[in-house]
């Protein structure tokens, strides 16, 4: 099944393990998977979600995942499929691009279950919890810059930034500064060294979540460049669906979230006034999705009680329009990165 992924704090701190698909019913309720349908799972995982979409008689499924364990690990569904499963390894912003491979097109709906999964949590030496020693890694395809890289080498304003800006961590200057001080004296390679110095500096208050749940979160979101991701995949999911093919996405944080939102917003036209163009002003693009329904879903009490990491799960859904695609949007990509700095230290930028 396909793993439970969860709440900032439960998945940097990789708890218990849960493979448990998070609001999967809520899921396949809006996907629909059908006999003969063609669907696509942008995050395999431990194919949950492939699994349901597989169900009905004759459906066939593209399942993308970019961490070649996960892939590795689907083998065995891949044969009890009968060939009617296709699992890539691919990051999720090139969906488009491996459906094309593959002449697939006019999906009946793409599902996106967007963060980090308990498998890579459990696996200390992918180094993305600090619950266990490991070494400061986090990259999901285990390739390209790591986390030790980033904390090592980048500019304390730099750090400080991607700390505020990805973790939302109030003390992201303390622990820049800290990590620019400490890093003098001996390399970060440890999971449990940084988050030994988090606590030091920047401990957390009773009650609250682990001092170091925020960093491991932007570390891992800038590592991978996960907003990024989210943004181009949204895209790439409008360009493969068919007319009234669903667009169904289950995010895990805030960040994440509001790039969801703001994309179903502007796709759909809600919240727009409804007007006349004035005279030489281009006409508004025609809606890509309709939304129906009160959204956010939320996880219901009893699917928290039995998944805890599950409560802080958000999902948002729409249906493809027959108008055309509308590429990527700049204003959610700048959402997507770090305000940038002049040469006087001033930030400028969406989030500014």
């Amino acid at each position: 099944m396909k793993s439970g992924r969860g709440d900032e704090d439960h998945l940097a701190a990789g708890g218990p393990a849960r493979h448990v698909p998070v609001l999967r019913e809520d899921v396949m309720r809006i996907a629909a998977p059908c006999e003969g349908g063609l669907y696509l799972d942008a995050t395999f995982g431990a194919g949950g979600y492939t699994a349901a979409l597989l169900a009905p008689a004759n459906a066939r499924v593209l399942a993308l995942d970019r961490d070649p364990a996960a892939v590795r690990a689907g083998e065995q569904l891949v044969r009890d499929s009968g060939g009617r499963l296709f699992l890539v390894q691919e990051r999720f912003s090139r969906l488009a691009e491996a459906a094309r491979r593959l002449g697939l097109t006019d999906f009946d709906a793409v599902v996106l279950d967007v963060g980090l999964s308990s498998m890579q949590i459990d696996e200390a030496h992918r180094g993305f919890s600090f619950r266990s020693e490991g070494p400061l890694d986090m990259r999901m395809e285990s390739e390209g810059e790591s986390a030790a890289d980033l904390v090592n080498h980048a500019e304390e304003e730099t750090l400080a930034d991607i700390l505020y800006y990805f973790g939302e961590e109030r003390a992201s200057r303390r622990i820049a500064r800290a990590m620019v001080m400490d890093r003098a004296k001996a390399p970060f390679v440890s999971t449990a060294a940084l988050a030994g110095m988090i606590a030091r500096v920047a401990p957390a208050k009773p009650g609250e979540i682990h001092a170091a749940t925020r960093t491991f979160q932007a570390l891992r979101i800038a590592v991978n460049d996960e907003l990024g991701e989210l943004v181009r995949a949204l895209a790439a999911a409008e360009s493969v669906l068919k007319p009234g093919g669903r667009l169904v996405v289950v995010t895990f944080h805030s960040l994440e979230d509001r790039i969801v939102k703001q994309f179903f917003a502007a796709r759909s036209g809600r919240g727009e006034a409804a007007s006349r163009p004035l005279p030489g002003e281009a006409a508004r693009p025609q809606p890509t999705f309709t939304l129906q329904g009160k959204q956010p879903v939320l996880p219901s009490a009893q699917e928290i009680r039995v998944n805890p990491r599950a409560r802080s799960a958000k999902l948002r859904h729409g249906a493809r329009t027959s108008a055309a695609s509308r590429g990527l949007d700049e204003k959610l990509l700048a959402l997507a990165r770090l305000p940038h700095r002049d040469l006087k230290g001033r930030l400028h930028g969406a989030n500014s």
